[in-house]
């Protein structure tokens, strides 16, 4: 089956109506485009076949600017809808007595497992259809503002599979599959999720469709070792939380909120990313419970360290309070 009848069958089968990618729209405006630049005919024969010109009214004018539209309400979209999910998957305590009380926490784990998943196939087959759309520009069309395009979504990360709240799933995915379902007599569980580990490190994998792997990788950078206690920089990259503040130049009693929007992501030296960062807690609960002496021998070592930073920062708030 061809992805478009793909993607039809998905629309139709969405219980809750969510934002999704116009496809078949968005071919019909490439399809205006071509007919209004296609070549005349010329007194040797046919004149040759000409691309839209760089700045061509129709793809300037319609096709970009009802794509990012697009994206820009499937992204945010997405991320309300995990991050409540996750909040509701790992509430506790009052918490959870509250969300009760609010009437949003009467799904059982086989609801939390379908939602999940629902969210999963819902990023992934929008992610497939935004590629799609733009692999059948670039065949037929081409402009420099096309490339633009391709480097201004990449700026606002609106690559949906680059969000923190899909690592996010992935990760909860295989916490559910790993403990609380795993006696479950609930429907099948997803199996395009997996955490999978190349020569010692691990790294979180989606397949789907057959058209697309996600492929996301769980060292971080700074210490080159397996990421502890996750967070995840508005760029998608993925560090440790006491990397990520040594990175920020900040210390973990100010925390990340407070770097210098000018401090850079190590990894691709884009500005303004810690402001926004998001804690992995999924990802940091699956990590645990896979590599668990790791985890032990790394909190320890952190424990130290964060001891120390408390120290040296409350000694010097006292040091400036008394003005020494």
């Amino acid at each position: 089956m061809k992805f478009c009848k793909k993607f039809q069958a998905y629309m139709q089968s969405q219980e809750k109506k969510l934002p999704v990618v116009s496809f078949k729209k968005l071919k019909k405006i490439m399809k205006k485009c071509r007919r209004d630049n296609q070549p005349k005919e010329g007194l040797n024969g046919p004149l040759p076949i000409k691309t839209c010109p760089d700045h061509c009214t129709v793809c300037d004018g319609t096709f970009f600017p009802s794509l990012m539209s697009e994206m820009s309400e499937i992204v945010g979209c997405f991320n309300q809808q995990a991050r409540k999910l996750l909040e509701l998957h790992l509430a506790s305590g009052f918490k959870k007595y509250t969300l009760w009380f609010k009437g949003k926490s009467k799904r059982n784990h086989t609801a939390l497992i379908h939602e999940g998943k629902d969210l999963v196939t819902y990023a992934l087959i929008n992610s497939i259809a935004i590629r799609k759309i733009l692999k059948k520009y670039d065949k037929i069309h081409y402009s420099k503002q096309g490339q633009l395009f391709k480097s201004k979504v990449q700026s606002m990360h609106m690559e949906i599979v680059q969000s923190p709240w899909f690592c996010e799933l992935m990760a909860f995915h295989i916490n559910l599959r790993e403990t609380k379902v795993k006696s479950s007599k609930g429907p099948p569980f997803f199996e395009g999720c997996s955490l999978t580990f190349k020569d010692g490190k691990p790294s979180l994998t989606c397949e789907f469709f057959d058209s697309i792997k996600v492929d996301i990788d769980l060292t971080c950078s700074v210490c080159l070792d397996t990421v502890f206690d996750p967070v995840s920089l508005t760029c998608g990259h993925i560090f440790c939380y006491i990397c990520a503040c040594s990175a920020a130049s900040v210390t973990i009693v100010d925390g990340l909120k407070t770097a210098n929007p000018k401090e850079k992501c190590p990894l691709c030296r884009e500005k303004r990313v810690y402001e926004g960062a998001v804690h992995l807690e999924e990802l940091n609960i699956l990590l645990g419970r896979s590599c668990q002496e790791y985890w032990e021998q790394r909190r320890e070592a952190e424990r130290v360290e964060r001891v120390k930073q408390i120290k040296e920062h409350w000694e010097s708030q006292c040091r400036a309070f008394l003005g020494v």
